[in-house]
């Protein structure tokens, strides 16, 4: 749970704070993937798909610090 503190009601403040916030746990993206519902199957495809968009991710950043 999200827990933001509204500062001398400084509400736009607390609500850039609560957009960082939500957005580095992925609330956003978590509340579009719920929205419909989902398969078994299309689950683990999507995961799969992400696990690789991260492993070549991981290894673009590790060529660029090695100077390929």
């Amino acid at each position: 749970m999200v827990k933001v503190l509204v500062r001398d009601n400084n509400v736009e403040q607390a609500l850039r704070v609560l957009k960082k916030k939500g957005q580095k746990e992925g609330l956003l993206r978590e509340i579009k993937e719920r929205r419909y519902f989902e398969t078994g199957t299309a689950a683990k495809k999507r995961m799969k798909n992400e696990a690789v968009r991260r492993e070549r991710k991981r290894i673009s950043k590790e060529r660029q610090l090695l100077g390929f």
